[in-house]
């Protein structure tokens, strides 16, 4: 996810504080940045502060709504009369939190909001004996509950969203660790690697040498 945030501390704080509840963000402390980003980028949602340099968060609301439709977009902003909360809802957000606010409350909202994907994108993931509920964060397979790290969870989602299909360890270091990863980190491969323990025989995962890895068709 992005954080578009100008008090360059509190995006930091953001950013920490969601990384300790699983949840990856980059930062774009003004407009111009936030639209590159999006642009290049491929976001479940954006915490938006509405009043922040460069392109006005309200044109970015915009922009996204128009041209992104799948990212879900929560606006902040010191803003709580009705009239603004009515004025972000029509700009194309999708939630509203007026500062101060919680991180907790701000972790629900997005969960929330996590549960109204696009409709390839469902609340629950299922692959073959594989289920992860991404909202309680839970994951089972064959009817087992699998004790997973944080990033082990967030790997095997990532898989699981993929349908099959081949996730780069360069993918993973942006989705699950952050763009300021080292790309030559070994951090993907090691953390594949404890997955798959967790998750037991046979090996549901198969690795494409050279370019990722990808999720065994199930079994018919």
């Amino acid at each position: 996810m992005l954080v578009v945030e100008d008090e360059e501390y509190l995006a930091e704080a953001l950013r920490e504080g969601l990384r300790l509840e699983a949840i990856t963000a980059d930062i774009a402390l003004d407009g111009d940045t936030a639209l590159e980003r999006i642009s290049v980028n491929d976001y479940d949602a954006v915490v938006l502060d509405r009043d922040i340099p460069g392109t006005h968060g309200d044109q970015v609301c915009r922009v996204i709504a128009e041209n992104h439709p799948a990212v879900r977009v929560l606006m902040l902003t010191a803003a709580a009369r009705l009239r603004d909360k009515v004025g972000g809802f029509e700009l194309g957000a999708d939630d509203y939190l007026t500062k101060p606010f919680a991180l907790a409350e701000l972790v629900v909202r997005l969960r929330a909001l996590g549960r109204r994907p696009a409709a390839s994108a469902p609340p629950v993931l299922t692959w073959g004996e594989l289920r992860l509920d991404p909202f309680r964060h839970e994951a089972y397979r064959a009817g087992r509950y699998l004790r997973l790290t944080r990033k082990q969870f967030a790997v095997l989602e990532l898989l699981m969203r993929a349908g099959g299909g081949l996730v780069s360890a360069e993918t993973m270091l942006e989705k699950v660790w952050d763009e300021h990863a080292d790309p030559f980190s070994t951090a993907p491969r090691v953390t594949v690697s404890t997955l798959r323990k967790a998750l037991g025989d046979p090996d549901p995962i198969t690795t494409v040498h050279g370019s990722g890895y990808r999720l065994r068709k199930p079994a018919p």
